[in-house]
This record gives structure tokens, C-alpha cells and sequence, in this order.
């Protein structure tokens, strides 16, 4: 039988996939002699067992019952006794931190009986009654489904009515009132009296532990962090340790440095007289850390000493909650810390100058997703705004949106379009998924270590936390700024995480220095450059040289070009001849494929043959000395005829005027010979190659003459032709055999040799399972993954993001869309399979991928092992794509 309960000093750190971080971290802080209540930590094990059959495993209620009584006799008390009661708390505790989505509950052990005994044994009525009061609350809400509202207004009520504003200004008669009112809802609410019985308070809150694990807005978070839903959470039941016994007790919660910024100091929130769950619920505003030292040096001092052991242990930026008890301080929690973006590149910078880390655990602990945050654009410096307030800088970012003040608001404006900022006293873990669509989230409420600040860094949302002076009421939907300017729902806010300010309207915004990096704006040797620059230099020097995949980009034109070599891309990976024939070009080749006769399609190509030249010989020289892939036309053919619904509106008007219309009429008759029920699966790519005479040629043409303009100057043009869409190699064999006779021609025309590689796009499943033989014929292979994403799922994908992939996403057919990141599984086997067969084919061949995956840090790490020779992306994502290249070889 396996064991599912272990006491704190049986575990270790190393145990987190077991324990779930915070008991396995409970247990390294025991074992390292650290001051943490005793208790114990009932497996994820058995809660995978208890979500799977609707019970606890057999044996489990023994081995609680033997652990708590070993638990009671250390404590010297037992579970609710009535003199003096032995009090628990039930915490959740997953393998990876999912901060307020799970559920808590404290005091466990107090009934009408034994709250009497705490206020004896802790001489402090007013204590005891607000601890039961705190239970049934926590209780109802957590454990039987109680609205939390019902509670929260029942509480104001009683403030109301005493007319006291603060919860620290009610006495023991004002809490002993609250308790029956709150007894008198679960009763209502339950049909059954609040239960007495401490072991049964205990039983219920594990269970309910358990259960959350698959409530709503844990399903939203880990689909959002990428969290496996197979993992399960962890029960920590932990004796309980009390900050709110009066003014020298108190609960808090550090960080060993800046979670915002990463910089080293003394970073924190610390909240007098109160339970943990109030610094968290940001439902006070706390005072800052470096104040208790003021409050309680010698507390203080012992905070700092372990701090430092922590980060000294853990080699980490340390996340802490921690509990004073009449001037005896506990540990109630440690883990790795959630950063920001900069703060991350940052820290890391740090160890590996303090020794601590070497440069490979640098570049894994930060990632791709982060140095994209770092390149959205920020406030400048000197913004004049109009300024409504300031808050804490609890998430960094620049944010403009439209004030919204609840979450359902936000998803519903959102998902129309609007930028959003979510207004809320503070945030509570049912804010989720309106903290997702927003842009940015502003509180009145709380710290850095708020609800609303711990999250939203996580996600790299922007947010500005505790601007007290903002007054938000989300009944009346509004903030009122300290001048008496009015902020209705709709108005444009914008906020600065990096500098807790906030302004009415909208800011501009400017180039971010990463960025500006990047581009070759800022040396990173230079005064100009400041240290996450530096930070974020130091990295991508080790990446680039560590890293085998290669990273060209996707580029169209030469701007694009020039972008994508400053941000460090090798080469272009796709350059979509399709986008070069917007606005007038259009009609030339509108006007080619409805040619009736050779010479009308003649004098079309020859009217775009010295435009493409143009094109591609800017394309290239942008690149000089790396390959750009050029890829043949690949338009769905409706994009280049009139459209057939105006087209028929406008023969019927003409007919019905009496007008002339044989062109209109001409032109519609051939449009509904070539109209497509689904274009994207019709003809385009190399089928329009082979349809239309001459396309393809003119384009081979255009990129052989560009070329040799470019040698006879000196240049060193490396283009390389894809063909598109190709689903037989007897498809490729004919434009290959065409494209190689037009580069022999036209070398000899310019005296020079063009000996140019002609590959293809692996788009469809017939060319991935048919490799073998497309590689006697192709000298690279191109995968597109946006196409052969559609076609292996049969998904269209412009019509079902839209319209089903928000339910497929809810009801976790998959966790993230299959167009986002690559479906290893399904797409990532039919790439393997072309590579294995590409390859034994054609030893050498050089295999990448041109789809949107080329940019997602996961997609890139699948390349990496399926052993590609590079990807190829967005010219914004390139230095994403070079740092998770670099992060995939560190990890071997």
C-alpha cells in the first residue's frame, strides 16, 4: 500500500512532484532548522486517487489519524479541545505555484466549546471570536459553496451599523455577533448546522482541497501557465500560528529581492495584527517590510538572517510568507519566486556574478516568453500626462485601455476587440479570466504581494497595485482621482507598471531599450545601456554561441529584411511573393490568370517580371552574403479575382439600366468558372504554377536576373527557390527541371553561374509520409506548419479559431491551439517522419520551418530535437527563437 501522508521532517525539496512545492519547501525549511509549525502533508497521490473515484484511497483516514495524534502529542494539545484547543490550518499545495487558485482554510479546531478555551489559554477574547469567526467564513465559502459575497456584506453590516470603517476597529462582542450571523447562513444556505466536530472541519476542508484542483479558475490558470492537469495538489495541515493576537503579532510576506525589478534589497509587505490570508487578499493595505524593523527589530533581524539562508540554499530569488506570534516568528512558506520579465534576465545576471549560478542555469531560468515581454513598448521617461494618482509598481508595462470594473465586463469587451484596463478594489482569484483579457489591472488595494500583483506578474500583465488614493467603486462603476476627476466605465485609462503612475487617456508609447538593442540603437558597453540590457546582452552572446538550430526570419520586403538581420536572423526563411503583389499589382495578375489568349497572360508577366526583379534584388541585398528563401506564389486564388458577389450586383445593376456591361459580364463569367468552395484546399501553390503557363517562370526569371545584377556589382546574393505546396514529387520534378533551365539561361545572358537550390514547402500529410521520394528531387525542405496544422486537424483556420476554439479550449479537448504551438503528437510526427525519410534519402539536406511555430519557445524546443537545421519566424520573434534555440541545446 503506498504511503500518502508524511510528516514535514520525512520530506525534502526534491520532492515537489509528491509533496507539491509548498509541503516539499515546508520540509527543506524543517530540515534546515528553521523555524516552521510542525504538521504534515497528504500526498498529490492521493488526491489523483480521490479526483479519479470520488473517495480517499483505503487507508488513508489511518494514516491521517496517526500523524495528527503524533502532531498533538509534539503540540502538548489536542484538535479542538475545549481548554486549550490544538488548531490546524488545511492549505493547498501543487507541484507548480498556482498562487489563490486553490483553496485555504484556517482555524480549523474551533467550536462554541473550545473558542471559549482559546480565549482563555491566549488572554485575548477578541482574538478568539474573530479566529472562529474567520473559520466559519473561510469554511463556508470554501468547503460548502457559499457565495463569499453573503459573508462580505454580513460584515460590513455590522461595521455599518457600529460605524467603524476598519476590521480592527470591531471588539470581541462585535465578532462573537458575527460568528451566529454567519452560522445562521450556512445553515441557511446548507441545511445543516455549521459542523462541531474538529476532525470532521479537517476531513471536509482536505476534501474540498482536493476538489479544487479542478474548480474553474484553477482548470483557466493552468491552461494559461501550461500546467499539466494530470498533476494534482498536495494538503499541507500545518499547526496553526497566530498574527492576529494583537499589535506584536502580525503576518507578512518577503522576497529575498524585487520580484518587480529583481534589484537587491529588502522587498515586502507586512500587515499588524492579521491572519496570512489578508496580505494575500490585499483586503488591508500593508505597510512596507523594512518598516518592521521599526515594529520588531529583533523579529526583523531573524527575517533577514533567513532570508538569506534561503536564497543562499535555493541559489534563487525566494518567495516567503511568514507569521509573528507575539514577538515569535514562523515560516509558513517558501518557494522560487514568480518575476517580471526584467527582473528575471536581471537576477540571473546577478548569480552568475555572485557565483551562485553557472551561466547554463542562467539561461534556463529565463525563457522566450519573457524577452518578448521585454520588447512590448513602454511610457517614456518624460511622459506628460494627466496624471490621476500613483499606486505600487507591482507588474511593469505599459497599458491603455478602457476602464472596465468587473471581470465578466472585461472578457465581454475584449472579446469585442477593446483594449481593457480591470479597476477593482482588489483582485480575488475569481478575477481570472478577467485579468486575462485585460490589458492591464489597477487595485486600490494590496501590495506587491497582493492577489492581483502576484498574478498578474506571472503573466506578464501590466498592473499597478494599492493607489489608495483612487477611489473605485465597482457598484457605481467608476474611480474618483484625488482632484475630483471622474473616471466613468469606458473612459481611457492608462497605467504604468514600472512606475505605479496612472493617467487619464491614452499615453504614447516608445521603443523599449531591449528593443532599441536589438536593432543596434544602444551598445550594451555604452552609459546609455543600463543593466537588464546588459543583463539581456550577456545571455544572447552565450545562447548564440551555445545553440545548433539556426534562426532566419519570415520577411516579405526589404525593410522587413533589413529588421530581422539587425535583430540577429541568419538568412530569410520565407519570403510570400504573394504579399508583393498588393494594391496596383494586383490587376496584372488578376488580368494574367482571366487571360483568354497567350498574349494577353504574356503581357502580364512581362509587365511584372522587372517589378519582381526589383523586389527580390532589394530583398537580397538586405540579406547579402545569407540565403533567402523565396517561395513561389502561394495565394488561394479567390484573393486575386474580383469578388463574385459585387461582381453580380454590378452586371445585374448594368442589366437592369440598361447600361453596357460585356467586360463585368465577361469577367463574372470566368470568376464562376474558377470560383472555389474552399479555396485554401484548391488551386494555389504549385498547382497554379502549373496551370497558368509561365507564373512560375517569370518568377524564377525575376529572382535569376536579380541575382546576377547583384554579382556583377560585387554582391553576394544566396537565393534558394521553394515550390509550394507540392503533394507529389512529379509535381516538383517539372518546376524543378523549368526553374533550372531559366537559371541556366539567364546565367548565361550575365556571363555568370546561377546555381541556385530548388526545394519545397512540406505542407500537406501526402508530402510529409512521401519524403523519401520528394527528396531525390528537392535540395532542402521547408515545413509550413500553419498548413500542415489545417490540413492534418482538417481545421480551417481562419474560421475556427473564431468559432469553436474557445469551447475545444474550455473543455480541454487541447490546452493551447494547435496554430499557437506546435501539436507535437499529431503535426510533430508527420515532421519526424519526413525528416528520418528526407533524410535517409538525401543525406545533407537541410531541413526548417517557415510556419508561425518558428516563434513559440515550446514549437522551437520540439525543432531542436527533431533535429532541424533552423526556423524561421517573425522579425520580432527572432531573438525569442535564438534564446530558446540556445535554451533547448543547454538542456541537451
Amino acid at each position: 500500500m503506498p504511503k500518502y501522508v508524511y510528516e514535514f521532517a520525512e520530506g525534502s525539496k526534491d520532492l515537489k512532484e509528491l509533496l507539491g512545492g509548498k509541503g516539499a519547501n515546508l520540509a527543506e525549511m524543517t530540515n534546515l532548522g528553521l523555524p516552521v509549525p510542525p504538521g504534515f502533508t497528504i500526498t498529490t497521490e492521493a488526491c489523483r486517487y480521490f479526483l479519479a473515484n470520488g473517495a480517499m484511497p483505503d487507508g488513508l483516514d489511518a494514516e491521517v489519524g496517526a500523524k495528527l495524534s503524533a502532531l498533538e502529542r509534539e503540540m502538548g494539545k489536542r484538535l479542538g479541545q475545549p481548554d486549550d484547543p490544538l488548531l490546524v490550518s488545511v492549505r493547498s499545495g501543487a507541484k507548480f505555484s498556482m498562487p489563490g487558485m486553490m483553496e485555504t482554510v484556517l482555524n480549523i479546531g474551533l467550536n462554541d466549546d473550545s473558542v471559549h478555551g482559546l480565549a482563555a489559554q491566549s488572554g485575548d477574547e477578541r482574538f478568539a471570536w474573530d479566529s472562529y469567526r474567520r473559520l466559519i467564513q473561510m469554511f463556508g465559502k470554501t468547503v460548502q459553496g457559499i457565495g463569499g459575497e453573503l459573508f462580505d456584506d454580513a460584515f460590513e453590516e455590522v461595521k455599518r451599523q457600529k460605524g467603524v470603517v476598519g476590521d480592527l476597529d470591531l471588539d470581541a462582542a462585535d465578532h462573537r455577533k458575527l460568528v451566529e450571523v454567519f452560522k445562521g447562513i450556512v445553515a441557511e444556505h446548507t441545511g445543516r448546522e455549521f459542523p462541531a466536530d474538529p476532525r470532521e472541519q479537517m476531513d471536509l476542508a482536505v476534501r474540498a482541497v482536493f476538489g479544487s484542483w479542478n474548480a474553474p479558475r484553477a482548470v483557466l490558470y493552468r491552461r494559461q501557465e501550461r500546467i499539466p492537469v494530470d498533476l494534482g495538489t498536495a494538503v499541507n495541515v500545518c499547526a496553526m500560528v497566530f498574527g492576529n493576537l494583537g499589535m506584536d503579532s502580525g503576518t507578512g510576506v518577503a522576497f529575498t529581492r524585487d520580484p518587480a525589478s529583481g534589484r537587491q534589497g529588502v522587498y515586502g509587505d507586512y500587515l499588524q495584527n492579521a491572519q496570512g490570508e489578508d496580505v494575500v487578499a490585499g483586503i488591508r493595505n500593508t505597510v512596507p517590510l523594512a518598516d518592521l524593523e521599526g515594529i520588531d527589530g529583533r523579529s526583523y533581524a531573524e527575517l533577514l538572517a533567513i532570508m538569506e539562508t534561503l536564497e543562499n540554499h535555493y541559489r534563487d530569488l525566494c518567495d516567503i510568507e511568514f507569521t509573528i506570534e507575539r514577538g515569535k516568528l514562523w515560516m509558513l512558506q517558501t518557494r522560487v519566486g514568480k518575476r517580471t520579465a526584467a527582473a528575471a534576465f536581471r537576477i540571473a545576471d546577478q548569480l552568475i556574478d555572485q557565483g551562485m549560478i553557472t551561466l547554463d542555469e542562467a539561461v534556463s531560468r529565463v525563457t522566450g516568453d519573457q524577452l518578448a515581454q521585454l520588447m512590448f513598448p513602454r511610457f517614456a521617461d518624460d511622459v506628460e500626462g494627466h496624471l490621476l494618482g500613483s499606486g505600487m509598481n507591482a507588474s511593469p508595462g505599459a497599458a491603455v485601455g478602457k476602464a472596465v470594473f468587473d471581470s465578466y465586463t472585461a472578457i465581454k469587451w475584449a472579446r469585442s476587440g477593446e483594449d481593457v484596463i480591470l479597476c477593482r478594489r482588489e483582485t480575488n482569484p475569481d478575477d481570472l479570466e478577467g485579468m486575462l483579457s485585460a490589458s492591464g489591472i489597477l487595485t486600490s488595494r494590496g501590495g506587491k504581494t497582493s492577489h492581483a500583483a502576484v498574478v498578474a506578474r506571472g503573466m506578464g500583465k501590466t498592473c499597478v497595485c494599492g493607489a489608495e488614493e483612487l477611489g473605485i467603486d465597482t457598484k457605481n462603476r467608476r474611480l474618483t482621482a484625488p482632484g475630483g476627476e471622474v473616471v466613468e466605465e469606458g473612459d481611457v485609462v492608462s497605467i504604468d507598471g514600472t512606475s505605479g503612475r496612472v493617467y487619464l487617456g491614452e499615453v504614447p508609447v516608445v521603443a523599449s531599450p531591449v528593443v532599441r538593442y536589438f536593432e543596434g540603437e544602444i551598445d550594451p558597453a555604452s552609459d546609455e545601456a543600463d543593466d537588464l540590457v546588459r543583463a539581456v546582452d550577456r545571455i544572447m552572446h552565450y545562447v548564440d554561441a551555445a545553440r545548433r538550430l539556426r534562426v532566419r526570419a519570415n520577411a516579405d520586403n526589404a525593410e522587413d529584411a533589413a529588421r530581422a538581420r539587425r535583430m540577429g536572423a541568419e538568412g530569410v526563411g520565407l519570403c510570400r511573393t504573394e504579399h508583393m503583389f498588393l494594391g496596383d499589382r494586383r490587376q496584372l495578375v488578376e488580368r494574367l490568370i482571366l487571360a483568354d489568349t497567350e498574349a494577353e497572360q504574356q503581357e502580364a508577366l512581362d509587365r511584372l517580371l522587372p517589378l519582381q526583379r526589383d523586389d527580390f534584388a532589394e530583398a537580397f541585398e538586405a540579406m547579402d552574403g545569407l540565403p533567402v528563401t523565396v517561395r513561389l506564389l502561394d495565394p488561394p486564388l479567390h484573393e486575386f479575382l474580383p469578388d463574385i458577389t459585387e461582381l453580380s450586383v454590378r452586371v445585374a445593376v448594368a442589366e437592369s439600366r440598361g447600361e453596357s456591361h460585356e467586360n463585368d459580364l465577361r469577367l463574372l463569367q470566368a470568376v464562376h468558372k474558377l470560383h472555389e468552395q474552399n479555396p485554401m484546399l484548391g488551386l494555389r501553390g504549385v498547382r497554379l504554377g502549373l496551370v497558368v503557363p509561365g507564373l512560375f517562370t517569370m518568377q524564377v526569371r525575376a529572382i535569376a536576373r536579380a541575382a546576377a545584377q547583384l554579382l556583377a556589382e560585387g554582391r553576394r546574393p544566396r537565393p534558394e527557390i521553394m515550390i509550394p505546396l507540392v503533394g507529389t514529387v512529379q509535381e516538383l520534378e517539372i518546376i524543378r527541371d523549368e526553374s533550372n533551365r531559366v537559371l541556366r539561361e539567364v546565367g548565361e545572358e550575365y556571363g555568370v553561374e546561377l546555381d541556385f537550390p530548388v526545394g519545397t514547402m512540406i505542407e500537406l500529410p501526402r508530402a510529409a509520409l512521401t519524403a523519401g521520394q520528394i527528396a531525390e528531387s528537392a535540395e532542402f525542405f521547408s515545413f509550413g506548419t500553419n498548413d500542415l496544422t489545417q490540413t492534418v486537424w482538417g481545421f480551417s483556420r481562419d474560421d475556427v479559431e473564431a468559432s469553436f476554439f474557445s469551447a475545444y479550449l474550455e473543455k480541454g479537448v487541447f490546452g493551447v491551439s494547435p496554430f499557437e504551438s506546435l501539436d507535437v503528437e499529431g503535426v510533430g510526427r508527420l515532421i519526424e517522419i519526413a525528416t528520418a525519410e528526407g533524410r535517409a534519402a538525401r543525406p545533407g539536406i537541410k531541413l526548417g520551418i517557415c510556419g508561425e511555430h518558428g516563434g513559440d519557445p515550446d514549437s522551437v524546443h520540439f525543432f531542436h530535437r527533431a533535429g532541424l537545421d533552423y526556423v524561421s519566424c517573425s522579425p520580432f520573434r527572432v531573438p525569442v527563437a535564438r534564446l530558446e534555440a540556445g535554451r533547448a541545446a543547454a538542456r541537451g
